[in-house]
């Protein structure tokens, strides 16, 4: 079991322990891939952890964006979140239905926004329920309280900023997609994509820093994984993936190992396998 932290990752105990804090939020963050025909919000009705309000990735995003889920408007992340009641000197606990996948994404946009005191379940809703917790059906009582955003813009990268670190090769891009999809053996699953990587990235499927029951390895175990995959930990960082969520994943894994040199590629595979200007690599690292 990894080590409680509240602004990283806490155990199905320190959640059972501190939920009915006053000052403890938690938000159910599922989300599923378009090829998956999941709705997190239906599933979200039929049972979650009780107090929780969920937390709609697509929706809390910026639609003036042809591509998916990207960071929103810092006005339109305020207001979405007070109107589910979450605000100022909260401790928010995120999780998600398949354990440990969508919810870092979440973890990743509040500490973007300036919002440290947030964590991720460890293991999510399967190993909560698993542990003999309850589900619930209820809508919680929402009293708005007033949300600061300081964003911090080093936390996510560009494009534009993502292909000039590929030419000098001063940052490590690490991916979090399957070694498939990585080597371009694999299809997409958003239609219209080249397959392959970003030159210069390392593959380190976000599967690999987890345990068979999705809560995250040791930090001895994922400094070994980084090792494995090729990263040099003394550059800076940057994750990414398909679309931003599971890049996530890894971004909490390195802050986990003392590694706060990180940011996040937004747009992710989605945007660069579109661009056909923009350089594709096949086979491994």
């Amino acid at each position: 079991m990894a080590q409680d932290d509240p602004k990283t990752l806490v155990s199905t105990q320190w959640l059972k322990n501190n939920l009915k804090h006053p000052d403890l939020r938690v938000l159910d963050a599922s989300w599923h891939l378009p090829n998956e025909d999941r709705n997190g919000f239906a599933e979200f009705e039929i049972g979650h952890i009780p107090g929780a309000r969920f937390f709609d990735i697509d929706d809390i995003s910026d639609h003036r964006s042809s591509l998916p889920h990207m960071v929103p408007p810092v006005e339109k992340f305020m207001s979405r979140v007070r109107a589910l009641g979450v605000g100022d000197g909260h401790q928010i606990v995120v999780y998600d239905s398949k354990g440990l996948f969508s919810a870092a994404r979440v973890w990743w946009l509040f500490r973007m926004m300036g919002h440290d005191s947030i964590a991720v379940l460890d293991g999510g809703l399967p190993k909560w329920i698993a542990d003999g917790n309850p589900v619930d059906t209820g809508a919680p009582i929402i009293r708005d309280r007033h949300m600061t955003v300081q964003p911090r813009p080093h936390m996510v990268r560009d494009v534009t900023q993502v292909a000039h670190a590929a030419k000098l090769r001063d940052h490590e891009i690490i991916d979090a997609r399957a070694a498939a999809r990585f080597r371009g053996d694999a299809p997409e699953p958003r239609q219209g994509l080249r397959a392959g990587h970003i030159p210069g990235s390392k593959n380190l499927p976000f599967t690999q820093v987890l345990n068979g029951d999705h809560t995250m390895k040791t930090t001895a175990e994922l400094n070994e994984e980084f090792r494995k995959a090729g990263v040099d930990l003394s550059k800076p960082a940057i994750t990414t993936c398909g679309s931003g969520v599971t890049a996530a994943v890894l971004s909490l894994a390195l802050e986990r190992i003392g590694k706060t040199d990180h940011a996040l590629y937004d747009g992710s595979w989605t945007e660069w396998g579109q661009f056909p200007t923009l350089n594709v690599a096949t086979g491994d690292s």
